[in-house]
């Protein structure tokens, strides 16, 4: 069956020249976005109650941009002042980038990983006696902990933020031809929204391997699979689907 219509379960991108944008133009496709999920801070009382003090901490693990906006909205509600002396560690460039919403970039102490956290590991064996926080939302990723306790770190997590599901009521009669997950909160939040869903022609797109496997747990059949060494991203795996897929 031919595509026409996606529904892309994340926020759409801000830039203008997006992978979507090329791949709409180019297949004239339709493609929809809408968050299946959405974060929610949790309030200053909530943290107290975790035993969190934020001057206790010497040194600030931010794995994503959700980290970073609740640091320091919670830092503003518990009037908190952070001090320069304070060292970022940061997953990715671009969670380091965005640190300067909020900070002077060339004043601060700042350490940055390639891309995933494991990469961190070196950055925390230099600097192994501070007393690092770990801003999260609920769920975190297994790795996380795994790694911060191997390598016997003073750290503390802290549950800054929610993931939750989004009411997707409106969409219960609205078809599409493709709908694209990128985590199992999106599997989870379908599945949540619509109980009697039935996917029958309706293609499912899944990012990497944990969706997968929410989507296998759903008893959803996976049509389309990213990354692969031939599709690295999303789009490039729609782009080849789309093509072979509207031929016929």
């Amino acid at each position: 069956m031919k595509v026409k219509t996606i529904l892309v379960s994340q926020p759409e991108p801000k830039m203008e020249n997006s992978p979507y944008a090329k791949l709409i133009d180019k297949e004239k496709v339709k493609v929809d976005f809408r968050p299946f999920i959405h974060v929610e801070g949790v309030d200053a009382k909530d943290v107290r109650q975790q035993k969190i003090d934020l001057n206790n901490y010497t040194a600030i693990i931010l794995t994503s941009r959700n980290a970073v906006n609740h640091y320091f909205r919670l830092a503003e509600e518990m009037r908190f002042k952070v001090p320069d002396s304070m060292k970022y560690f940061c997953q990715s460039e671009a969670v380091a980038y965005y640190l300067q919403k909020y900070v002077v970039y060339r004043k601060r102490k700042i350490y940055v990983g390639k891309r995933n956290f494991v990469d961190m590991v070196p950055m925390f064996k230099k600097y192994k006696d501070e007393k690092f926080l770990l801003p999260s939302s609920d769920s975190l990723k297994p790795i996380v902990p795994e790694t911060l306790d191997n390598l016997g770190v003073n750290w503390t997590r802290g549950i800054f933020y929610k993931t939750v599901i989004s009411d997707l009521s409106d969409l219960r009669d609205v078809y599409y031809d493709i709908l694209v997950f990128f985590s199992p909160s999106g599997i989870e939040s379908l599945m949540k929204n619509f109980p009697d869903f039935e996917q029958n022609e309706t293609r499912i797109a899944v990012f990497g391997n944990s969706t997968v496997n929410a989507a296998n747990e759903a008893s959803l059949r996976i049509d389309i699979q990213a990354p692969t060494p031939e599709t690295p991203s999303m789009t490039m795996a729609l782009q080849k689907y789309i093509t072979n897929a509207n031929k016929r």
